[in-house]
């Protein structure tokens, strides 16, 4: 199995295209009709349409994303996802700083050609970060 098909490296992959600012690879990283719930308390959005704004917005923020894997659970051509994360740096749109934390539940599915996409991804659904890191 090659890294590319193992589902972990979707995190990676996540992270490195939100530090660049690359809203088009995110888009590719989640299937037609997935669902992501945007930001801690937030309603769930659901398609293409709906997860596009939500990254637009999330990408608006500026900041720098670093994460912690948790685990990565497969049976068969789904699995479960989870890491702890911090985003750094950003700022909201009157210029205050805005830190989010977060630990994530996420499932994704693996496509025809080996290639993983979330079907849902819950940023905040995995618990509370400071259960994992109490400073």
């Amino acid at each position: 199995m090659t890294t590319t098909e193992l589902p972990h490296a979707l995190n990676r992959e996540w992270a490195a295209a939100f530090n660049a600012g690359d809203l088009d690879t995110l888009m590719g990283m989640y299937e037609p009709d997935a669902v992501l719930v945007p930001g801690p308390g937030a309603e769930p959005v659901q398609g293409t349409r709906a997860i596009r704004a939500a990254l637009e917005w999330f990408l608006g923020l500026g900041g720098t994303l670093h994460f912690t894997p948790r685990h990565w659970l497969v049976s068969g051509d789904l699995a479960l996802s989870s890491v702890a994360f911090h985003m750094e740096g950003g700022r909201d749109a009157d210029g205050r700083p805005v830190v989010l934390r977060g630990v994530t539940a996420e499932v994704l599915r693996r496509q025809p050609g080996g290639r993983w996409q979330y079907v849902v991804d819950h940023p905040f659904g995995g618990g509370s970060p400071d259960l994992l890191d109490p400073a």
